[in-house]
């Protein structure tokens, strides 16, 4: 087999799933090559170590145009992400903090970032502004305090950033009209000239391998921690993994797709902000597989993804250099019919929502396709008010981005463009998530006229944001908290009690007389008694306090902001894990449905051993409170079971 090298353009990751697949699934093989997989490092440039022969393949994003015009022989092979996952990611300092305000601070941004730099320029930010900074491909350094900002993908930071509790704004390319393709798969003009065979199979291979991970999620993403890395949790991959879906758009083009038509908009954007010389030839730099499918009737269909992904681009020219121009010649004012014309025309026949807003906060346009997100008619969306578009808990953070972005540009500032996460009501009385971004609109005498928002579903994505957050935080079976929520809850909890000194209680339950059940009757029986039993120990306590599965048999209940007397604190602790005990002493009646056979319904009698720990003002660390309960909860074992213990803290 031929020995070829491919190189990432970050480290292992979901990112580069399709990789992974093709290698460990075969395909390479099939196509004759040995494939080194090679991660990137702090200070790689995958376009140089392509270059300079250390890999003959590798990943890069759409600054290989720039490479191309530089005179590097790159040439593309496949598009991954049709729309740009790159992100700037910055330390939230205040609620009105705008992409303005990157100047001046500390950049950590990884090599071939042009997309990012164009994006800065267009909006007016000075580069030499920046103090650019070595990425070490770590969000932690951004929480550290190392970098005020850093480039980072949609799919990856924000999860660790979300995770650790750091508060930061995110600020897209996309929100400016830049949408590139992004996660590009490149080589050679001499690879290609002197391998052509090769070029093609690894290409085959590799985009067999995408379609495979994308439509396998769970799969590879165990692989990726068996093979390549376990650096992070499963639940880190499969976040990635939801975030990619909507990037490869695989509902409307096929995995790897590239249109020439879409390279020249990235072209012609790069020429814009003086990064290209205009009219930059393509030639030689677009891959053209004799057996690729020709899908232009795809783009001319109407739920075209170069109109999705430009009409911001078009509305921004529009406000920066069309209506700036004079019209007062024929020809200026036919340039602008045809350009309103062509705009309206575009946002017609978007998949996302496009719309526009006075300064009133009334609805001054709405594109059709809103009835197929939401049920309404553009004439109906239109006629609705601000608090009738959202839900009663997203009228809140929509009503403050409204009042902030009218308040900066009347002000005569720039205008804070709004980027969340919004529900919506639907005519037939449920809800959808989208996402929702905003950019101000100007007249010809450069003065604030409204804002125009794009909306898009993202209902699939939440729903697998919501799984993945399910299995990061609760027990599966049970529902109830796990072990990393109860860390946190408990942390939570002895901050308050430091705070406000009052008490706080943690118990720690073992059950009795469980394994024999399981001895006699198998799992599936016992499952259902801890699914009884959770659901006994809920109706114990406050929604405010925590119930946990510890594992296997054991629990732990959580009990918040008790009395500031120990004594009297002791004695509500004392009467909450009475109820407990009593509750799990019940017998229970347990039923496990079979498809094929009866139904198997087991009587059995169960009691717990309860520990208990009070807390207040401690030094201890929340392991400590847990071995505290741990040891009392052995202690009521030993005194017969079926027993409550205390544990004496000193406290």
């Amino acid at each position: 087999m031929e020995a070829v090298t491919l190189q990432l353009k970050w480290s292992h990751a979901f990112q580069f799933a399709g990789y992974y697949t093709a290698k460990e699934k075969g395909y390479y093989r099939e196509a004759g090559l040995d494939v080194d997989i090679r991660e990137a490092h702090p200070g790689d440039d995958p376009v140089r170590n392509v270059l300079d022969g250390k890999a003959q393949y590798g990943v890069g994003n759409s600054s290989l145009l720039l490479a191309r015009s530089s005179g590097q022989p790159v040439v593309v092979l496949a598009a991954l992400f049709q729309h740009s996952p790159v992100v700037l990611l910055a330390r939230r300092r205040g609620p009105v903090q705008g992409i303005h305000d990157m100047a001046g601070k500390r950049l950590m941004i990884e090599p071939q970032s042009d997309e990012l730099l164009a994006y800065l320029k267009l909006e007016g930010i000075p580069l030499e502004s920046l103090t650019r900074v070595e990425h070490s491909f770590q969000p932690q350094d951004l929480i550290d305090g190392k970098a005020d900002a850093i480039s980072g993908y949609v799919t990856n930071e924000p999860y660790f950033l979300d995770r650790a509790g750091f508060e930061y704004h995110s600020y897209t390319p996309r929100s400016a009209g830049i949408d590139f393709y992004g996660d590009n798969l490149f080589t050679t003009e001499q690879e290609l000239r002197q391998h052509p065979a090769r070029v093609k199979a690894f290409r085959e291979a590799s985009l067999r391998g995408w379609q495979y991970a994308m439509a396998h999620p769970e799969e590879i993403v165990d692989l990726i921690r068996d093979k390549y890395s376990d650096a992070n949790p499963r639940e880190f991959y499969l976040f990635e993994a939801s975030r990619m879906a909507p990037l490869f758009r695989t509902d409307l083009i096929e995995i790897g797709y590239m249109h020439l038509g879409r390279w020249r908009h990235i072209a012609d954007t790069y020429a814009d902000l003086g990064l290209l010389p205009r009219g930059f030839s393509l030639d030689g730099f677009i891959y053209n597989a004799e057996s690729e499918r020709d899908l232009t009737w795809l783009y001319l269909a109407g739920g075209l993804l170069l109109i999705v992904s430009t009409v911001a681009l078009y509305i921004h020219r529009i406000n920066r250099r069309l209506t700036l121009a004079l019209v007062s010649s024929k020809r200026d004012h036919e340039l602008l019919r045809l350009s309103e014309e062509r705009h309206r025309l575009l946002a017609d026949n978007a998949t996302d929502v496009i719309w526009t807003m006075n300064l009133d906060g009334r609805f001054t346009y709405v594109s059709p396709s809103v009835q197929k997100l939401r049920g309404y008619t553009s004439e109906e969306a239109m006629q609705q008010s601000l608090e009738q578009a959202l839900t009663p808990a997203s009228m809140p953070i929509a009503q403050k981005a409204l009042e902030a972005s009218i308040a900066a540009m009347t002000a005569g500032k720039p205008f804070i463009e709004f980027q969340g996460e919004l529900e919506q009501p639907c005519k037939d009385g449920s809800t959808v998530w989208t996402e929702v971004n905003t950019s101000g609109m100007r007249n010809a005498d450069g003065e604030f006229i409204g804002i125009l928002g794009v909306t898009r579903n993202i209902a699939k994505r939440k729903q697998m944001e919501d799984q993945v957050r399910l299995l990061a935080f609760y027990d599966p079976l049970t529902r109830l908290a796990n072990r990393r929520l109860l860390n946190d809850r408990l942390s939570r909890s002895m901050a308050v009690s430091k705070r406000r000194g009052c008490y706080g209680a943690l118990m720690f339950l073992d059950l009795d007389n469980f394994k024999p059940l399981n001895d006699t009757y198998g799992h599936a029986v016992g499952d259902v008694l801890l699914i009884e039993a959770a659901d006994r120990l809920k109706k114990c306590v406050r929604e405010t306090d925590t119930v946990a599965r510890f594992g296997g048999d054991e629990f732990v209940v959580l009990i918040s902001e008790l009395l500031v007397d120990r004594a009297e604190s002791g004695v509500q602790a004392g009467r909450i894990a009475e109820k407990i005990r009593a509750s799990l002493a019940e017998q229970y009646v347990l039923t496990v449905k079979h498809e094929n056979a009866a139904d198997t319904v087991v009587e059995h009698h169960c009691t717990v051993s309860i520990g208990v720990a009070l807390f207040i003002n401690h030094d201890a660390a929340e392991s400590d409170i847990l071995r505290w309960a741990d040891t009392a909860m052995y202690q009521a074992k030993e005194a017969g079971r079926n027993q409550i213990r205390f544990h004496d803290s000193g406290a």
